[in-house]
Order: structure tokens, then sequence, then C-alpha cells
């Protein structure tokens, strides 16, 4: 199935389980219908399965989102506290799209309690409450992990919670990652069960004695290995390292689960001449989550790390941000450099990364998936180096190989069926679900979204930095006029901004929004260094306060 087969069937707001080989386009596929929703005026509920994932997304855990936490179990009297909580509440009910990540590594109890808990606060007896629910993930990846001591965790296919959703599986079949023929015959050999002894020659034939490629990524099984191999490529560099300390903001518990989810580290410890690697997307800077290069050295402006990249780009890294958010809201925050030494990392941590080039070492394999996905992160034969290979490394679990060719079918009679379906009667099927949803049935442009007036108050034909300034006037804060208009927290100190650029700003009626203390530390920093620019002034407070917390007082600078 194409990507755009499939997303004309998520429009119709079916369940969906959307799956594929790696490279297949999953993720983008996600992103496409996440942006058409919201073009629409329907903001989904972005989760997945573990802080790494939701790190990646931009979301939350699914155990944060339904208010489950670490429980294994739920009574109906539990359930019904989770409904008495206003906020996580609140949420569930507003929400009409549910989007689930990396499903392989959410096991079936997890997913009942959900599908319990959303019956329940929505009062709906139908699968999941009523809500569209989307899973994504590929279940011949990484499974799910059992506590010690428990007894081992069911796929999640296995729920009766996934069977009553009764998902319309999307098999994505397109490629994007793996660019070398031979090698995507290696793979999809290993997803059938069976790897071929000219396959495995082949895998073999990239063998080396050692870890000797010291200018590429490795990747091991366990953290033990990894820990020792940066730890010790960084101490043969000559120098004292710099240090960078990630910064948070917001709810304290969210923030732990961004810092435990986040590739970059908590203390990132850098040398001229250290290997790197990106650990986020920034398409505009020409870097993406796994980009490699090495530390050119510090701006002497800035302090922020240099990187040359292996394709000879230049770039001066600076602060990233992630966030978890909901209903437009910013709930909490980090903020580090996006990097990690990258002369090695844990299968783990590679999952969803895709690789020019890595050392492999699978002598240490332990559980199915991880060979998969090791393999998987690399675009080439070419770009394989491995170190060692066990015979668990090349195998895949036996319920999924079974399941597999369920899947497949599926997709196929879904892919028949919708397509047998004129173009008039599924854009009916779209505009249905888009109303269904609460939202328009005409898309806007992201222009359009900025400029057209709301119709939802009765401030809707002034214009919006008026609507903005209107409330503010009001006493709210910038975040609760964020919440109200439907926009970002930056996206009004931009209306902020353009309304001093106009004259038009009574900064006297505007008290409120003027913290002294972080204020007077920023309006200090403006003038110890004598610019407003945004990265020295972050730089010089070492994160203490947010890009947007400058762009405020900066508006109240005299």
């Amino acid at each position: 199935m194409t990507q755009n087969e499939a997303l004309n069937i998520l429009k119709t707001g079916a369940n969906v389980f959307l799956t594929g080989e790696p490279g297949a386009g999953k993720s983008h596929t996600v992103r496409e219908y996440v942006h058409y929703l919201r073009s629409h005026g329907v903001e989904p509920a972005i989760t997945a399965s573990t802080g790494i994932a939701a790190t990646h997304i931009g979301g939350l855990t699914i155990h944060s989102w339904s208010g489950i936490g670490i429980k294994k179990a739920l009574t109906k009297h539990e359930i019904r506290e989770i409904g008495t909580n206003d906020r996580v509440a609140s949420r569930m009910r507003k929400t009409h799209v549910l989007i689930i990540d990396e499903v392989s590594m959410l096991d079936a109890n997890t997913l009942g309690l959900v599908d319990a808990v959303l019956r329940g606060v929505k009062e709906n007896h139908a699968a999941f409450g009523g809500m569209q629910v989307i899973f994504v993930g590929d279940f011949f990846q990484l499974p799910p992990v059992s506590r010690h001591g428990e007894e081992p965790s069911e796929f999640s296919f296995t729920a009766d919670a996934w069977h009553s959703a009764k998902p319309v599986v999307c098999y994505l079949s397109e490629q994007h990652r793996q660019e070398d023929p031979e090698f995507l015959e290696v793979l999809s050999s290993m997803r059938t069960g069976s790897v071929p002894a000219e396959h495995k020659a082949r895998l073999l034939a990239r063998q080396q004695t050692g870890v000797s490629e010291s200018d590429i990524t490795k990747l091991f099984p366990h953290n033990a290995d990894v820990d020792r191999i940066n730890a010790n490529e960084l101490s043969k560099i000559p120098g004292e390292a710099k240090s960078f300390k990630m910064n948070d903001n917001g709810n304290p518990k969210m923030c732990e689960a961004l810092r435990r989810g986040c590739l970059s580290p908590e203390r990132l410890d850098l040398k001229k001449g250290a290997r790197v690697m990106f650990t986020r997307n920034n398409f505009e800077e020409g870097f993406v989550n796994g980009t490699t290069g090495d530390v050119e050295g510090f701006s002497p402006d800035t302090g922020f790390p240099v990187v040359i990249t292996r394709s000879g780009r230049r770039i001066e890294v600076e602060p990233a941000r992630w966030a978890i958010e909901a209903d437009s809201r910013t709930l909490a925050s980090i903020s580090q450099i996006p990097l990690r030494l990258a002369w090695a990392m844990t299968v783990h941590k590679s999952q969803g990364m895709s690789l020019d080039a890595a050392f492999v070492d699978l002598s240490g394999a332990f559980a199915y998936g991880q060979g998969y996905v090791a393999l998987s992160r690399v675009r080439t034969l070419a770009g394989l180096f491995l170190g060692g290979l066990n015979e668990r490394a090349l195998e895949v679990d036996q319920t999924v190989l079974a399941e597999d060719g369920e899947f497949r079918a599926r997709s196929e009679n879904a892919r028949t069926t919708y397509g047998e379906l004129d173009s008039a009667k599924l854009e009916q099927k779209h505009k249905g679900f888009l109303v269904a949803c609460g939202g328009r049935v005409t898309a806007r442009t992201p222009i359009e979204m900025l400029a057209a007036p709301l119709t939802r108050t009765p401030r809707s034909k002034e214009p919006r930095y008026e609507q903005t300034l209107a409330l503010l006037l009001e006493g709210k804060s910038v975040s609760e006029v964020a919440t109200e208009r439907s926009r970002k927290d930056g996206t009004i100190i931009e209306h902020l901004e353009k309304l001093k650029e106009l004259g038009k700003l009574p900064k006297e009626k505007l008290e409120h929004l003027q913290s002294k203390k972080m204020f007077a530390d920023i309006h200090s920093a403006f003038k110890a260094k004598k610019t407003q620019q945004l990265s020295p002034i972050f730089a010089h407070l070492k994160g203490k306060y947010s890009y947007d917390d400058i762009r405020l007082a900066r508006i109240f600078y005299p």
C-alpha cells in the first residue's frame, strides 16, 4: 500500500494499524495526517509507547496521556478517579483522534487499560471510547519488555482492545531508507524467518576484526559497551571537556519523562574532535536525527559547538527544545544541545534513526528484533561494518511471523476495498469524519490560519494582534491567551512584538506579564553583552531562561 492510499483510509476516520518495513514512511504518513487534521481544526492526541519514542514525535507517553502511569491493573474505582482528574479527563473528552506510535513495544495489558479508561471517562462503550485510534509500528522491531519477576509481556495485537477496535491494516510497501537492493533483500528475508545462506554470507562479508572504524557510529545491544567506548574515546582527546547542562521548565514529572526519553544526555561533555550525532531533525539547518559529524570547535560568540558533518556542512549547533504539548499548551519542556557522543550507542536508542554508516556488533544480541533494528538503521550494505553476529540476531519472533502474513493479507483487502470507492464517495467520508470531530470541511493554509479571524468569540472581526492584546489586557497570561486562541506561546509573543513595532503596545497596562526577577536577569544580560540577539543571551545565562522568555523580556526592554 502506498502512503497516499493509507492517508485516504486514515481520513475516513477508520481505526488503523499503520505498519511496514523500516524506511517505508510510517512517520512521514503520520506527520501528513496530523497536518491534515490540524489544517481542518482537529487536534489529535499524539502518544507513544516509550519516552524515547514520545520525545521523537513531540508527544506524551500513552501511559501519561491516559493517566494510568506505571500501573499494571486498574479497579473500577481507580478508573473513576482518573475521570475526576479534570486535566486528564478534559483532554480525553475533547480528543477525537488518538495516535499511538511504536506500538510494538506496548504490551497487551497496557493497551487494555487505556481502552478501559477511555470507555469509562468518555462514557462510551465503543472501543477506545469511540475515538479514532491509530496504531503505528512494526512488530518485527523491539518487543514489549516485562519487569523483573513478571510474566513475559504479550504483543498488543493479542489484546481484546485491539480486536475490539478492528483496525484497518495499512501495510506500507514503499522504501525510502535503504538505497541498496541487495541489502534490502537481506532485511526482507529476515522478516520471513529464514535467512538464506547467500544472504547471511553478504552480512558476514561485511565483518570486521575489532572496532576499527573510529569515524562511524557503533551499535551494541548492551549499555555497558556503549558507555565504555564513548568515555574511552573522549578521554583520548587532549584538553578539558566543555560541558552543556540540560534545562527544563514545567511539570516536574513530565520534565523527568522528557529527560529519560531524550537522546541528548543531561550533561553533554564535548571536546574539539569529538565524534557526535544529532539527536533531532532540523531540515532548515541541514541535519536530521542520526546525522553524524565531528566537533570543529566552539563559537567564540556563543560558546556553542561547531560541527562539521560527514557531508562537509558546517553547523553552529544551538540548543534545541523538546516539549510535551496538549491542547496547544506546553506542559513541560527541556532544552539541550541536540547532540550526543556518537562513537557508540545502544540498539534500543537507535530505533527510528537512519545512518549512512555504522559498526554493528550483534554478538551479544539477546532479544528478538535487536538484530533487525540495528541492521535496518543503515542505508546500504557498504555502510555496514559488522563486528559480530550470533544466531539470535537473525531470528524473529514466531508469533509476529505468523501474524505478519495476516497483516499483509488484510492490508491488500483494504487497498482493494477502499480503492473501489469513487472519489466523490471517498471525499464524502472524509468530510463526514471532519464534521463528526467538530472540524472544518475546508482546509486553511498556514498563512490563512494565522491571518484569518476567529469566529468563536465576539472579537472575531478584529485583527489577530488586537484580539491577543484584548485578552492580555483582561489580565490573562501568555499561556492562557495561547490556549484560548489555539495558538502556541511563541505565536502570542510574536503578536506582542508586532504590536510594539506598530507602536500599539501599552506596556504600563501589561505589568502582570513582567516577571521582575526574570526580566532583571535578562535585561542585565542585554547590557552586559551589548546585544539583544537571542543566542548570545541564552548562552550567557547558561540556558536558565527559554528563548520565548528572552523574547518576552526583550519586548519590555527600555
